[in-house]
């Protein structure tokens, strides 16, 4: 698993610190859920990948958008890091079961 963030933000400042970090993704409309991870940092790259940064814009855009957003946020792009995450601790919720108890 991995994140990126610019080089000097505090978010990078306190993962290295740290050694480690968490995620959480939430859906904010109910019915509730939430998945969260946690682990040790096992890799950190700087510079940020060229091919890790295209793929992952190809991941949630199509091609075209893909390349005009790299293309526009080429020089922002250069100061990210890669940061790797081996997951140790994983936490889901779904309240989904919960609130069908409601729908009667």
């Amino acid at each position: 698993m991995a994140i990126e963030t610019g080089r000097k933000t505090l978010k990078a400042r306190l993962i290295r610190n740290a050694g480690r970090f968490s995620l959480c993704v939430q859906d904010e409309s109910a019915p509730y859920r939430y998945v969260s991870v946690e682990g040790p940092v096992v890799a950190l790259e700087d510079p940020l990948p060229p091919a890790e940064r295209e793929a992952l814009a190809h991941r949630y855009l199509d091609a075209d958008a893909a390349t005009a957003y790299l293309a526009a946020n080429q020089e922002q792009l250069a100061d990210d890091i890669l940061i790797r995450m081996r997951p140790q601790r994983w936490r889901t919720a779904d309240f989904s079961a919960f609130a069908a108890e409601f729908d009667t």
